[in-house]
């Protein structure tokens, strides 16, 4: 009797299919994709790969960007539950008061946002390259960010720009504290802290390096250090001492959980597979779909994000 995993490559095979997952996954489905990222690699790996289905182990925003840079694609969702609440705490409609507000501003958002408000966007962006995306526009633009006021008052400091900021934040990130960070200092005194730009502005202060997720991959790869204080959701420390079996991750508080991201399983990422193989794709329960109309629109913000990368 063939395992889960057989199970799920002899189907990936069958529909040319690949697995992209999040950082943030369990270590068992990072383990098993074939390419594990930040937001900002997957979605360039969305708008890359020659496979004909994506199974996105993420979340919901996630999963629609990979449809709206791959409209030809299939585009599965182990869990259509796996929202983002960071996501959901603007509308489209939220966003066009403030724009209404702001008439002459720029929109960024962060890629953490529904396809309808990334439609009502100028730009994309991630957390690896929101300060390179703000620095691209013009000095003299106000510039709208959303929804998540810990990033954008990270860019705002790195970009010396004045921004417009949401009242929108990571869950999350939020219940890491700067009582988390100097306990974890005065615990491992010769470790360095990396936090991600989602965390709290007094959370940030206290720590030594603000990465993304991949971000600090390559840090912890290149660094001579070797022992880090991880401040981000725990996900990420599988790859990280996968990566460096020499080196000690530390996480700065155990609470630092996304239950959304931890939806997808692999009997879902199969279940996924064998739904497809049982319905036409248009009708597969799995699938997610962007409208055009709003699909067009926010792919202007996600090319326009893409473009201004140092690899194109």
């Amino acid at each position: 009797m063939d395992t889960i995993l057989e199970k799920i490559n002899n189907l990936k095979q069958k529909h040319n299919a690949v697995i992209l997952a999040h950082n943030y996954q369990t270590g068992d489905i990072q383990d098993i994709a074939d390419f594990a990222g930040d937001s900002l690699g997957l979605s360039i790996q969305a708008s890359k790969t020659d496979a004909d289905v994506i199974v996105f182990c993420g979340v919901l925003f996630m999963a629609e960007t990979a449809a709206i840079l791959s409209p030809d694609k299939i585009v599965l969702l182990p869990d259509k539950y796996a929202g983002c609440p960071m996501a959901d705490m603007i509308t489209a409609a939220e966003l066009r008061k403030l724009k209404q507000k702001h008439p002459d501003a720029l929109v960024v958002c962060y890629v953490n946002s529904s396809a309808e408000v990334k439609a009502e966007s100028d730009y994309c962006c991630t957390s690896a390259n929101a300060v390179e995306v703000v620095n691209s526009l013009p000095k003299d633009k106000k510039i709208i960010f959303v929804p998540d006021k810990n990033l954008g008052q990270y860019t705002a400091q790195k970009t010396s720009r004045d921004l417009i900021l949401w009242p929108g934040y990571c869950p999350s990130h939020v219940v890491i504290s700067e009582k988390d960070i100097k306990k974890a200092k005065e615990e491992h005194p010769d470790a360095i802290v990396m936090a991600h730009p989602e965390c709290p502005q007094s959370v940030k202060a206290v720590s030594d390096q603000l990465l993304s997720t991949g971000q600090m991959l390559k840090f912890a790869k290149t660094s001579s250090i070797r022992k880090f204080i991880i401040a981000t959701e725990t996900g990420i420390i599988h790859t990280l001492k996968k990566e460096n079996p020499d080196a000690e991750f530390i996480p700065a508080t155990q609470k630092a959980l996304c239950p959304n991201m931890k939806k997808i399983t692999m009997e879902k990422i199969l279940w996924a597979l064998e739904d497809l193989e049982n319905s036409s794709g248009e009708q597969s329960s799995y699938r997610i779909t962007v409208p055009d109309d709003i699909r067009e629109k926010a792919k202007k913000s996600l090319d326009r994000m893409i473009e201004i990368l140092p690899e194109n």
